[in-house]
């Protein structure tokens, strides 16, 4: 094993030592040739001197789509034994892989993880969201509109293609999508073929990721306004709108998955001001019912539905900026990814 993984299986062996209960131990063993898939081997003793053999596997990086190869070739190499991942940093996407995997880990900024079935044992500790020597790996955000406008063709397609055919779909140079698509493949939030054709799309999980990146208040420059008769007399004007628009948040989430009555209706526009003046809405800073939308891009146009002459966004652009809005508006992405996943042929092309 080179210096530098020894360093990491050393540090590492250090921060779970002080995340052991008290009367615990880690007492660190030599390896045996049948775990030499491992980098070091260790034993937790309890305080009656129970013991369980771990495994350290040291990993000076680690992206999502190495954590699902390295628990696949764990879980085949070293199968029932207690494995414990070691990084200097671990995103939260790569521990939830291993999380899910079944693999224990640690990194140098307090993310821990152990569960030992005997003795009884399980250590979680959050450390930094946040990687604080970022220069250690490449990464690339997801935030702009650019990135969006290819996010949501990946989503809204069960059959999105390869590079150029996404670059022609979102109109966006081949060379940026090609960039996307490779830090989406890093994330394991796609599964590309052998000449770069998307198979696959975790469409889930890159919302989320999404809406980690780009929450709702950065999608465009929002507005709050009373309608003094409520929601229904909005909705009642919104058919015979000459604007362009599409109903986003709570309301559009309502009639697909509903929770409560919405209270609350967010509306994308082209125009702030010709939508409040049409609508007749009055500009309110506190205890509005309306929120307009003057988006960054015209992509949350894009793939909008129709119902009883309403537009509605797309179910997917409608999910993004439920998790990141006030009030229920999370608990309400998660009713619509419900019905979303049982509905994939109603709202995937």
């Amino acid at each position: 094993m080179p210096p530098r993984d020894n360093e990491l299986i050393r540090l590492a062996e250090e921060e779970l030592g002080r995340r052991l209960p008290p009367g615990w131990r880690l007492e660190r063993s030599d390896l045996e040739p049948r775990i030499l898939a491992a980098d070091a081997r260790g034993s937790i003793v309890a305080p009656d001197g129970q013991r369980a053999t771990v495994l350290l596997e040291a990993k000076r990086s680690l992206d999502p789509r190495g954590a699902s190869e390295l628990a696949r070739r764990l879980g085949t190499e070293l199968p029932g034994e207690a494995v414990i991942v070691v990084s200097p940093y671990l995103t939260a996407s790569v521990r939830d892989r291993l999380r899910l995997s079944g693999l224990g880990y640690v990194d140098f900024t307090g993310n821990v993880r152990l569960t030992l079935a005997s003795p009884g044992l399980h250590i979680e500790t959050a450390g930094a969201d946040c990687d604080p020597n970022p220069s250690r790996r490449p990464t690339r955000s997801l935030r702009g509109p650019k990135a969006g406008r290819v996010i949501r063709a990946l989503c809204d397609s069960r059959e999105p293609g390869g590079v150029r055919d996404l670059a022609a779909k979102t109109s966006l140079d081949p060379g940026y999508v090609s960039r996307i698509l490779a830090l989406l493949d890093r994330e394991d939030l796609v599964e590309r073929g052998p000449r770069g054709r998307i198979l696959k799309v975790d469409w889930e999980r890159l919302l989320r990721r999404w809406a980690q990146d780009v929450p709702f208040e950065s999608r465009g420059q929002t507005a709050s306004y009373l309608e003094p008769r409520g929601l229904p007399a909005l909705l009642g004007r919104l058919p015979s709108s000459r604007l362009r628009y599409v109903v986003t948040g709570s309301l559009a989430a309502s009639r697909l998955a509903p929770i409560a009555p919405p209270r609350l209706a967010v509306i994308y526009v082209e125009s702030l001001d010709r939508a409040a003046e049409e609508w007749s809405l009055r500009p309110a800073e506190a205890g509005g019912n309306v929120v307009l939308v003057l988006p960054t891009d015209d992509w949350v146009f894009a793939g909008a539905g129709e119902v009883e002459a309403i537009k509605y966004a797309a179910p997917s652009q409608v999910a993004a900026d439920l998790l990141t809005s006030p009030g229920r508006g999370p608990a309400e992405a998660e009713e619509l990814f419900r019905w979303m996943t049982a509905n994939e042929e109603k709202w995937r092309g």
